[in-house]
């Protein structure tokens, strides 16, 4: 386990040099997330130690900034902003993360719902571990299912594309004899971490559009020495999917673009140059069929 601290300067509102602070500015960047977004919101602003919510909401085509609009015209710690397009989540989170000034940040997705002490629980934990950078929750569905997506492992575009890229290959069981399960990588549903690393590791890559940008950023993490964590005795309902049912084709397309630029960051450079050309066709042979696959579904 690594040794590191958090030493990464942190500020109350008052301005001054504060590391006991507790208080957590959550981002929520929403698109067509009207089924969910008002209790998702709710939830957040119920929890302890939530100083600020900020909603990014990425030009809905449903009415889901209006719903926010309508909690926030009667709650001052909550912040809408509308952009005109799509920026994409990445940025969006990026947008966010600059109007705060608490010294923990929290991202949760529009269909994620925290119980009241989720997040303070969270930032003991984080404050309680030398060295825990990141941290996330066990996430199951509304039926109790456990998300695999909780607790992953690096992907390898090699080993997904001979696995003929089943989810499950990623994903790492829980240890039920740890509180906090070091793990490569959590859900982007929900991760919080010390704004002042957030802030030295100059936010996710905003390349990314949708999906594989968490996975960026938990690597990251680790690469500047702290670790990634499960909190195993956490859990939260996700609801899956909300923002991306109306375009899955679209999705898949980001998901398999997320993975190709993963590759070329993290595994071109160890990878012998006449197999860079065989894992691209790979990748949107794969695209091909899991688009053709989304779509039937949709209809």
């Amino acid at each position: 386990m690594s040794n590191t601290t958090h030493d990464f300067p942190v500020t109350g509102d008052n301005g001054a040099r504060d590391f006991s602070a507790r208080d957590i500015a959550v981002i929520v960047v929403s698109y067509a997330s009207a089924s969910t977004i008002e209790a998702c919101v709710q939830r957040l602003l119920a929890a302890r130690d939530v100083a600020r919510v900020i909603v990014i909401d990425n030009a809905s085509p449903d009415d889901s900034a209006v719903r926010v609009q309508r909690l926030a015209q009667r709650e001052p710690r909550l912040t809408l902003v509308r952009n005109d397009g799509n920026r994409g989540f990445a940025a969006a989170c990026n947008q966010g993360a600059t109007a705060v000034s608490q010294p923990w940040i929290a991202f949760v997705n529009p269909d994620a719902y925290v119980e009241r002490d989720t997040l303070s629980r969270l930032v003991a934990h984080a404050t309680a571990r030398a060295g825990a950078g990141l941290l996330g929750v066990e996430l199951v569905d509304e039926a109790g299912v456990v998300d695999l997506a909780s607790r992953r492992a690096d992907p390898s575009l090699r080993d997904q594309l001979s696995g003929l890229g089943r989810r499950e290959n990623l994903f790492l069981g829980a240890d039920p004899a740890l509180k906090l399960q070091p793990v490569d990588a959590v859900s982007g549903a929900l991760m919080l971490l010390p704004t002042g690393l957030y802030a030295h590791l100059d936010g996710m890559d905003e390349g990314y559009r949708l999906h594989a940008e968490d996975l960026d950023l938990c690597r990251r993490v680790r690469e500047a020495g702290y670790e990634v964590v499960v909190a195993n005795d956490l859990r939260v309902t996700h609801v899956r999917g909300v923002s991306s049912r109306t375009r899955p084709v679209w999705v898949e397309w980001q998901k398999h673009r997320g993975l190709w630029r993963y590759f070329r960051k993290f595994e071109a450079a160890d990878t012998p140059a006449w197999l860079v050309p065989v894992l691209w066709c790979g990748l949107w042979a794969h695209f091909c069929f899991a688009g053709l696959r989304a779509g039937w579904r949709r209809g």
